[in-house]
């Protein structure tokens, strides 16, 4: 164990003696380089600091030896992990604070911490400190040392925000007491009513009222009303229904006082009225929270789907979907359903009932029952909310899973185009409905070929989900992703299109449908995309990390097919990655002789170098059979033992020879 991993676990245990042992006689340009992060390899302290980790376990005395007597810097942050998440970029301060260590917070900001400094993605010790429900560190941070209340994470979710979400009800009173804004909106534009409402805390949701929250729609169209009933909480539902009923039919009376026993009307200026009981000081007011006929409607229903789907409760589901029915027959005046668009396919054609006749009938088909509940969620919340199609592929996973696979691969086909039609491209959720995809036709096949599914799984199943793909990749380039920044949202996706591919080659098809798959895979070379490393199609096709792609087992990489088919389309054989590596290198570092024969043969280097002056060749594991039997002198010209020559003997070329032989030169 080197010394800065000792002093990092020291300080980590909380034993000072040892780390006073360690840094007692240490000079002043040591204890810098000792207590500074990140902490080298990938070890213990990698990417943290001897005072981040003592000051997330609460070491006191450790965290003040490292401040007064070995100079650490109070505000240098690092990696620290809190509930298995890694937090990039946390101060001393934030980690404290997240921990519950109050006397460590103290000092840390006597030596000088910033009581706002944040995490990479802005997260402040006061948010930690609401996130984990220390409410003595959120006084003290707020009381007296003056934190920013409104300071928002990278998702502009602010303290507040946090606090009613994880139901910490007197944080949420204090940060409302200090003027905390009530109605400020997230960058998806939910507020704190909605993180109530998810949560399901209806003292803290009655708290926000009373301190007039708003009932806004979030970017989605949801309401906090909605958004209780997308999460099955049902207390929040009655509450908000039950009270802004009450209040919108109170709007609409010019009665200035209340009926016994119902909620205190708008129009109400009694102190003290008898009707409802609220008194002079209004603390018992009911809030405003008008809720529409329609609303309530809306909210029942999407109620029933969520037990349909999330609870798997089918009773229950029928019981709000019951009054909700009732209450569209209310005053003999019936609030109709919108007429869909079209009978879907997926949904097996099926519509939407529309009086209590065809409800009761329902209760003696669950299948329909759970078409309702899909049909339903696509009406309320529409395809853009990312609810909608999750469930759409949670309902044909179910079927998969009961050996009815035609009916999933409609459902995840209907989903899919959904999220293509509605997400950002890349997205993680269109991503995994790829995979589902590729995990599915992978097992069909598998079981096919044995004799034990009957399910047919033809050309064009494969080719319409491979089509899909290339289109996902342009998309992401056409609306300016960075395969740089999302790197691993492109690697995972190209992957993917690479199994399919795979599971491609295992179909038969006609020469016109051999043209189509051809065509669908030009398309996808030209979009020249880059995965991880700078990774090419090619690159990746000839690399054993393909092969990990989700749970199950798809393809198997390297794929002497894959290669071969990717060559005949017009891959480069000669790409470089980051590292200036072909895949000549990759398939060598994989002791690949079949492909790699395959790759010179369309036209590979076996001489071309990398970044670190190495060739294919040099790659290859000394102890296998593959280096034996490979002869690089059979692909190696005159023409490139010329390049080599100017290389190693640094003779000048460039203007004495035309533009393409110097980029011939370079390649070696």
């Amino acid at each position: 164990m080197d010394l800065r991993t000792a002093v990092y676990n020291a300080a980590r245990d909380g034993k000072l003696k040892l780390l006073q042992k360690l840094l007692g006689s240490r000079s002043r340009e040591e204890l810098e380089a000792l207590t500074a992060g990140p902490g080298g390899g990938g070890g213990p302290g990698a990417g943290s600091t001897p005072l981040l980790i003592a000051a997330r376990h609460g070491h006191l005395e450790v965290v003040e030896y490292l401040l007064d007597h070995c100079g650490a810097r109070v505000e240098e942050g690092g990696s620290v992990s809190f509930d298995g998440e890694t937090i990039e970029g946390a101060p001393p301060l934030w980690a404290a604070s997240a921990a519950g260590h109050l006397g460590v917070v103290r000092s840390l900001l006597d030596h000088g911490a910033s009581v706002n400094q944040t995490t990479l993605t802005n997260s402040t010790p006061l948010r930690a400190a609401c996130f984990d429900g220390h409410l003595e560190i959120v006084r003290y941070l707020v009381g007296e040392r003056g934190a920013d209340l409104e300071v928002a994470n990278r998702h502009g979710h602010t303290c507040l925000m946090i606090s009613c979400y994880k139901g910490h009800r007197e944080i949420a009173r204090y940060l409302l007491e200090k003027g905390a804004d009530v109605n400020r909106r997230s960058v998806k534009g939910n507020t704190a009513l909605h993180d109530c409402a998810e949560s399901g805390s209806l003292e803290i949701l009655q708290l926000l009222l009373r301190s007039k929250a708003r009932m806004e729609k979030d970017g989605y169209g949801m309401t906090p009303l909605l958004a209780a009933s997308v999460t099955g909480h049902t207390n929040i539902v009655e509450y908000l229904i039950q009270g802004g009923l009450q209040q919108d039919e109170a709007a609409g009376s010019q009665s200035g006082t209340c009926a016994p026993g119902g909620s205190h009307q708008r129009g109400c200026s009694e102190e003290g009225c008898e009707g409802c009981g609220a008194s002079a000081s209004g603390q018992d007011e009911v809030p405003n929270v008008f809720c529409t006929r329609e609303a309530a409607v809306e909210a029942l229903e999407l109620l029933g789907a969520t037990f349909v789907d999330k609870k798997r409760d089918l009773l229950g589901a029928h019981k709000y979907w019951r009054r909700a029915m009732e209450l569209r027959c209310e005053g003999g005046k019936y609030l109709p359903k919108p007429e869909p668009r079209q009978l879907v396919l997926a949904y097996d054609y099926s519509r939407e009932v529309s009086s209590l006749e065809e409800l009761e009938a329902l209760i003696t088909d669950p299948d329909e029952m759970r078409m309702q509940a899909l049909l339903i969620r696509e009406r309320i919340l529409g395809p853009s909310h990312p609810d909608t199609s999750y469930y759409i592929r949670y309902r044909g996973a179910v079927y998969a899973d009961s050996g009815n696979f035609e009916r999933c691969i409609n459902l995840w086909k209907y989903a899919l185009d959904m999220q293509q039609g509605n997400l950002e491209p890349l997205s993680p959720m269109t991503a995994s409905s790829f995979l589902s995809f590729a995990e599915l036709y992978s097992y069909v096949l598998q079981d096919r070929s044995k004799g034990t599914l009957a399910t047919h799984l033809g050309f064009s199943d494969l080719i319409g989900v491979l089509s899909k793909g290339v289109r996902e990749v342009e998309r992401a380039l056409v609306h300016g992703k960075d395969p740089v920044a999302d790197s691993a949202q492109f690697t995972k996706t190209l992957a993917i299109i690479l199994h399919l591919v795979f599971l491609l080659e295992k179909v038969e098809c006609t020469p016109e449908q051999e043209h189509q798959k051809r065509q669908t895979i030009y398309r996808l070379l030209k979009c020249s995309p880059r995965a991880k490393n700078g990774f090419t199609l090619l690159h990746m096709a000839v690399d054993k990390d393909t092969t990990t792609v989700g749970r199950y087992p798809v393809g198997k990489f390297p794929s002497l097919h894959v290669v071969n088919l990717l060559l005949e389309c017009g891959a480069d054989p000669d790409s470089r990655d980051y590292d200036n590596n072909t895949p000549l290198h990759v398939a060598a570092r994989n002791n690949c002789p079949l492909i790699m024969s395959a790759l010179m043969e369309a036209g590979a280097h076996m001489d071309a170098t990398n970044a670190f002056k190495q060739t294919a060749y040099e790659l290859l594991d000394e102890k296998l059979l593959t280096k034996s039997t490979m002869q690089p002198f059979n692909y190696i010209t005159l023409q490139c033992l010329a390049a080599r020559a100017l290389d190693k003997h640094k003779i000048p070329y460039k203007g004495f020879i035309p533009e393409e032989l110097e980029a011939f030169i370079e390649l070696h």
